[in-house]
């Protein structure tokens, strides 16, 4: 990558309000961060997929969000039982890559069925099904973090 694009990319970042950016030219990529200006000490939180963070006031770039469609911001639009992640963790809806998933939407379910896999601090969950009923939809796609309390699945 270009010495004056990295230049350019620091100007644009000092103009924004942005904190930092990443960009990837093929095998190439580049992170500029900016240290943060307030003395408090900054704490990581975890983000979910699908929120944008709120732009500080002071930012000038207009920044697009992609749009959020309705269902997947309102889980509780589904009417049904919501079955809810009990833990933080990596969501696996099978026991391993390429095998069939434990459930399958439409698929009919009893209580305590396992429903999916929530890795957690490298141990392996099975989250059961906590009442009989059919799956009408699951909410998180494979492979993707969850929090705690956020629904998974819908049964009706």
């Amino acid at each position: 990558m270009d010495i004056r694009k990295i230049k350019k990319l620091i100007e644009l970042l000092e103009e924004s309000g942005i904190n930092e950016i990443e960009i990837k030219e093929g095998e190439e990529s580049v992170r500029i961060t900016r240290a943060a200006h307030s003395n408090a000490p900054t704490m990581m939180m975890p983000q979910m997929y699908g929120m944008v963070p709120p732009a500080p006031a002071h930012a000038t770039a207009a920044v697009s969000a992609p749009a959020v469609t309705t269902e997947d911001a309102a889980p509780a639009a589904h009417l049904g039982h919501a079955v809810t992640a009990p833990m933080v963790g990596t969501f696996y809806r099978a026991p391993t890559p390429g095998s069939k998933p434990f459930a399958e939407i439409g698929q009919t379910v009893s209580s305590g069925d396992t429903l999916c896999i929530i890795e957690a601090m490298k141990m392996l969950n099975q989250i059961e099904a906590d009442k009989n009923g059919v799956i009408k939809a699951c909410l998180v796609e494979n492979g993707q973090p969850v929090e705690y309390g956020q629904p998974l699945f819908i049964i009706e």
